[in-house]
């Protein structure tokens, strides 16, 4: 009896409120993780390492596999107490008393990953009675963000932090699975008639690298005539004039989205 007392007098206190953050990020199936090296310009994606082995962290000596999939990557990191220790989850903390929940969502992926992004986006906020853990009552704000290889450099592998491709991830703690997917679902849904995509290849583009944005984030092949026809019909990008040359590869027109289509920004 007294346990179920102590249950129900802390359903009535005031909820446990934390700050949490998802981060994606552009790398490629059967990896190490995203892509931080061998870019063909500052803010494009390139290719990832192979590995045959569950994807653990950033590879500076990565070397590409053309060949495999575009994938988006999340950074996770392990618990290290009770509830769900072992398990890992979303990088988080709570709120501090003299800044901003942004600040906040900031502070607390910056001391677990070494990320940090040019921009945080609230996602939403997970209040759900069924969160609670032990009768006290849990509420997550959830910050998320694309961000680009220029910003992946600072990533440091460790044995409690780690990249996950989004396709392939453990089990995590609380809802964090149905959190992720609820940003997935955001990024899904935007991707197709906003400049979303040019938080991880740049303002500047090929349409290969577009499209590669474009399959990791829909998680589907996609085919590029089709591709580059459906994208130059619907108004949303101007070529720049400019060509990108890579290698040995023919120069490549560089795009870049029309300035009044940006209803993200």
């Amino acid at each position: 009896m007294l346990g179920s007392a102590n249950v129900s007098e802390r359903a009535t206190e005031p909820p446990d409120i934390g700050v949490s953050v998802v981060i994606l990020a552009l790398g490629r199936s059967g990896a190490q993780g995203p892509d931080s090296t061998n870019a063909p310009s500052a803010q494009s994606p390139s290719a990832q390492a192979a590995s045959a082995q569950r994807p653990s962290a950033l590879s500076p000596s990565a070397q590409g596999d053309r060949y495999a999939r575009p994938a988006l990557w999340i950074p996770l990191v392990r618990r290290i107490r009770q509830p769900f220790l072992g398990r890992w989850a979303l990088p988080g903390g709570h709120p501090q008393a003299n800044i901003s929940l942004e600040d906040a969502a900031r502070s607390a992926l910056e001391s677990t990953t070494q990320l940090t992004p040019r921009y945080l986006e609230q996602l939403y906020t997970f209040g759900d009675p069924s969160r609670s853990q032990g009768g006290l009552p849990m509420v997550s704000i959830v910050y998320w963000a694309l961000i680009g290889a220029t910003e992946t450099t600072e990533f440091k592998e460790g044995d409690n932090v780690r990249w996950f491709p989004t396709t392939d991830l453990p089990p995590l703690a609380f809802d964090h699975r149905e959190i992720i997917d609820y940003a997935l679902t955001r990024v899904r849904n935007k991707v197709a008639y906003t400049d979303l995509a040019t938080r991880i290849v740049g303002d500047e583009f090929t349409m290969s690298q577009l499209r590669e944005v474009h399959e990791a984030i829909t998680g589907t092949s996609l085919d590029p005539a089709n591709f580059r026809r459906k994208m130059l019909a619907s108004g949303l990008l101007e070529p720049t004039g400019r060509m990108q040359t890579t290698g040995r590869h023919r120069p490549a027109r560089l795009y870049r989205y029309v300035a009044h289509e940006s209803p993200h920004r």
